[in-house]
């Protein structure tokens, strides 16, 4: 550092030579500001009419009036007036501001290459720090090496050429976040892309953070219900979960998160639905579903789809995610879907490579991992003393034919807690939600269900169990006693009572209710064609005949025997009635 200071010299840059009164004053300056004399040499620069700059190592002084205007815009901001007071405060500092030499640390564009530009000179830039290139492109520090830094685009590449100038602007990357995003499709930057004007922001969030630590957090034992018969009642998720889903393409993995969205309809929870490397036209059309049903109202939707480049894709999950913890630390409840992290991983291995980072097992950097965990962790249910808020994280991750032992999909399933496995073969079956009950699991347990929820279910999981095992068996036997038919036919009925169709989620009492009459064998003897028509007619029975035990069910979360004992009597009568009106249909 000594060696370096004995070396400084000065570089001064205009259009028109200085006089020598002005050398003698910046002379003065350099001596004034680095205690000691530095040498100062003048150079001609045919784009510096309005001004001149002078560069001192690595520290750049701007009185070209760019510089001037660029000094003034950041002396506002830091005075970050309120809305009513805005106008006096702006006269206030255009009559009181003066240009000051502040020295400004400016490099210059070495190469660009697609979504990649290497700057030189800036040599005490951050990593993770805002750049700004001359031609108003934004980029971010992604790569430092003694030579110079590696930073990554968020516009148009092409507009960059080797040579011109880039700023630091000391500040990382971040979010604006406010209620103003609620019902709104904005991008990976937090620009409305919707068509319906522009936001006005509350704040600013970095884009990485750290998550909370483990005394900021409690246990997860608050339900986060899907609405999904299949997931609530073996697989249920709590408030601060991470559970991943995963299956092949085009098995349904999208349409449960959609489902646990419009689910939330009524319950004071925040819903972030992040699109990476999806096709515009697939979100366009997903807000529009959430939209016709009353959920974009408290749901924002962040896309970077798959036209964008790898660095918004890259950025678009730490966005939403910065988003949703400013909900987070307000007390509220907030849920996430990332959909999906393999075209993240995807994006972020193009960026590794043009990085000139070492690739590893299949083509990815050794710090994948690292990338998925830094972001889930942030997911979180906050003490009391931080307000008690919740994050719910909902990744999705797309597999080959199945594997999920598969690089991306063993790194995700390590960090989260639990799976919801989607299984081609019982997706093209008619079995919707596909879920797969063996390879399923939830870490949290029932103690993300309620009492309403886990005395109702009982032993489901165990009775499809032996009704899988029992099918496989039963394949190469013709000759069937009556108890194993019997055993079938009930397992093929619980499995026909799981499907439920999309954008129809189910209120607690109605899980109940109908996991109840399935386990206590009621709905054992209706055909399976008409196992659907049982179930809605049940339900509306005793929604009509038992209202209260509805409400009870829905706003205590608890299923006493009485309870059950009501609700399989009236059960029962119905199911007189519908067998009686089949009879005489026939």
């Amino acid at each position: 550092m000594r060696a370096a200071r004995s070396r400084l010299s000065a570089l001064l840059r205009s259009a028109d030579q200085p006089t020598e009164a002005q050398l003698q004053r910046f002379e003065q300056f350099l001596t004034r500001t680095y205690q000691r004399k530095v040498p100062l040499k003048w150079e001609f620069d045919e784009s510096l009419q309005d001004g001149f700059r002078l560069q001192v190592g690595s520290d750049v002084y701007d009185w070209t009036l760019d510089g001037r205007v660029r000094q003034f815009q950041d002396y506002l901001w830091q005075l970050q007036p309120g809305h009513n007071d805005i106008v006096p405060l702006i006269r206030q500092a255009v009559e009181q501001w003066e240009p000051a030499p502040a020295p400004e640390e400016i490099g210059e564009v070495l190469t660009v290459d697609g979504d990649i530009a290497t700057v030189g000179g800036l040599t005490h830039a951050q990593y993770g720090e805002i750049l700004v290139f001359a031609s108003g492109v934004k980029g971010m520090v992604q790569d430092l090496r003694p030579d110079g830094l590696s930073c990554i685009l968020f516009g148009d590449g092409e507009e960059i050429c080797a040579g011109s100038m880039v700023r630091r602007t000391l500040k990382t990357a971040g979010m604006p976040v406010g209620e103003g995003y609620l019902g709104r499709v904005v991008d990976a930057l937090g620009v409305p892309v919707d068509g319906k004007g522009s936001i006005e922001p509350e704040g600013y969030r970095p884009m990485e953070a750290p998550a909370p630590g483990i005394l900021d957090r409690q246990p997860v034992n608050t339900p986060m219900e899907t609405g999904l018969l299949a997931i609530d009642s073996m697989f249920p998720i709590g408030r601060g979960q991470r559970e991943l889903i995963i299956g092949d393409r085009q098995t349904g993995k999208t349409a449960i998160a959609l489902d646990t969205i419009l689910n939330q309809k009524g319950k004071d929870v925040v819903c972030i639905y992040v699109a990476i490397g999806q096709k515009t036209s697939s979100v366009a059309q997903l807000a529009e579903n959430l939209a016709r049903r009353g959920a974009m109202e408290y749901t924002t939707i962040v896309t970077a789809p798959a036209g964008a480049s790898a660095a918004l894709q890259y950025i678009a999950p730490y966005a939403g995610c910065a988003l949703g913890e400013y909900f987070m630390y307000q007390g509220r409840d907030v849920l996430i879907v990332y959909d999906d992290l393999s075209k993240h991983a995807i994006a972020y291995r193009a960026l590794s490579l043009l990085l000139e980072r070492s690739p590893g097992r299949e083509a990815f950097p050794g710090d994948v991992f690292y990338l998925h965990s830094r972001l889930l962790e942030r997911s979180a249910h906050l003490s009391d003393e931080l307000g008690g808020g919740s994050m719910t994280a909902l990744p999705i991750v797309e597999t080959q034919a199945g594997d999920v032992s598969a690089y991306i999909p063993t790194n995700i399933i390590s960090i989260t807690d639990g799976q919801i496995f989607l299984e081609s073969d019982l997706f093209f079956s008619g079995q919707r939600p596909a879920v797969n009950v063996g390879l399923s699991v939830s870490r949290v347990g029932g103690d993300a269900q309620t009492r309403a929820m886990k005395s109702a279910a009982g032993a489901i999981r165990l009775e499809l169990a032996q009704y899988r095992e029992m099918e496989v068996f039963t394949q190469f036997s013709s000759d069937l006693d009556d108890a194993t038919k019997r055993q079938l036919s009930y397992g093929q009925g619980l499995m026909r009572l799981l499907r439920q169709p999309q954008y129809a989620p189910l209120s607690q009492h109605q899980q109940v209710i109908t996991l109840a009459a399935a386990m206590d064998h009621v709905m054992q003897d209706v055909p399976l064609n008409r196992m659907d028509e049982f179930r809605t007619g049940l339900l509306a029975a005793l929604e009509e005949e038992a209202p209260d035990l509805c409400a009870r069910i829905d706003q205590t979360g608890r299923f006493s025997q009485d309870d059950r004992a009501e609700v399989l009597t009236l059960a029962r009568q119905y199911l007189a009635r519908f067998q009686g009106g089949g009879k005489q249909e026939g």
